[in-house]
């Protein structure tokens, strides 16, 4: 194949050539999808219906499940569908559409979680001038920007992917479209068009880092200045749920990418991909939810409720 005009479609990988582990998969990343759309889901129904809930705190864990589900929706039904029916295929526009949603709701969650960070600095170091720095006007702005400016950035990042050639087949080592693996079948002489989009990529979640370590410095050196031992705790809780998701974003998206190519391996590469773009927004419902006693109260009065309805109805 001479370039990416003469390609129709790509070959995912297969994870294993026997029918019964096809469909033992099949219902691991079926149980994983439906545990990550039932925990995003509650968490985003419990905070829009809530009114106590209605902080730029629970705001902006709103839109983290929101692209939560959007990341999970991309990357996993189509390879439980190949798993279904036996096949690895997927057409160049599904490809290119997976690239761009992936991009887009990744790069938007990393945005987003470095204003969460942004939000715990106010709350723990500035409490005073948290209603003024963080209004709502203010917290739809920063949302509103991290969304749009995620956006441009994934048209331009699968726009450029997508128009280098490529010379060495489809069949990508991966069970989405990623770029990396786009990447590795593109000209020798191509790869260069997309590195200075890496770079330019690279300095800017290098930026988000920075910000979220000089917030939690800034917190840290607060919360130790705390005299009393009950309020470093309580102040401390608030700032470990988001902590824990940054760590389990950050530590595996950075191995995934940034490995070196001596310790590189088809098999690696897929349990690293399952651990950052599948596991977290799985397992962020249950870590924002597991020390913080409002959001689970509001859950559990929305399952209450609904089971309250339908024993209405049943009767």
């Amino acid at each position: 194949m001479s370039n990416g005009s003469s390609i129709t479609q790509f070959l995912l990988l297969a994870f294993m050539d026997t029918r019964e582990l096809q469909l033992l998969h099949f219902w691991l990343f079926l149980g994983i999808y439906l545990a990550a759309l039932l925990g995003n889901g509650l968490i985003i129904t419990a905070i829009a219906c809530d009114h106590r809930l209605h902080t730029p705190m629970y705001f902006f864990l709103l839109n983290l499940s929101v692209l939560d589900l959007g990341s999970i929706s991309t990357t996993v039904p189509k390879p439980m569908a190949n798993f279904l029916w036996d096949t690895r295929a997927i057409s160049y526009a599904g490809c290119a559409a997976q690239v761009f949603l992936f991009l887009f709701l990744m790069s938007a969650e990393y945005c987003l979680l470095t204003i969460m960070a942004y939000d715990r600095y106010v709350a723990i170091c500035k409490p005073l001038h948290y209603g003024t720095l963080l209004g709502s006007r203010a917290c739809v702005h920063m949302v509103a920007a991290a969304w749009g400016s995620c956006f441009f950035y994934a048209v331009l990042h699968t726009a450029n992917t997508f128009s280098i050639p490529l010379c060495h087949g489809n069949a990508l080592d991966q069970f989405f479209c990623e770029i990396p693996q786009i990447l590795k079948l593109s000209c020798s002489e191509s790869y260069l068009r997309e590195l200075w989009l890496l770079v330019v990529s690279a300095f800017l979640f290098l930026g988000c880092f920075i910000l979220i370590v000089l917030s939690y410095v800034q917190i840290f050196m607060a919360v130790l200045g705390i005299p009393s031992q009950q309020g470093r705790h309580k102040a401390f809780s608030t700032c470990l749920p988001h902590l824990l998701v940054v760590s389990l974003f950050v530590t595996t998206g950075t191995f995934a990418y940034l490995k070196p190519p001596s310790i590189s391996s088809p098999s690696l590469d897929l349990v690293m991909a399952v651990l950052y773009s599948v596991v977290p927004p799985a397992v962020n419902p249950l870590i924002y939810s597991m020390r913080n006693k409002e959001l689970k109260d509001a859950v559990w009065i929305l399952i209450m409720d609904v089971f309250l309805k339908e024993q209405t109805t049943s009767t």
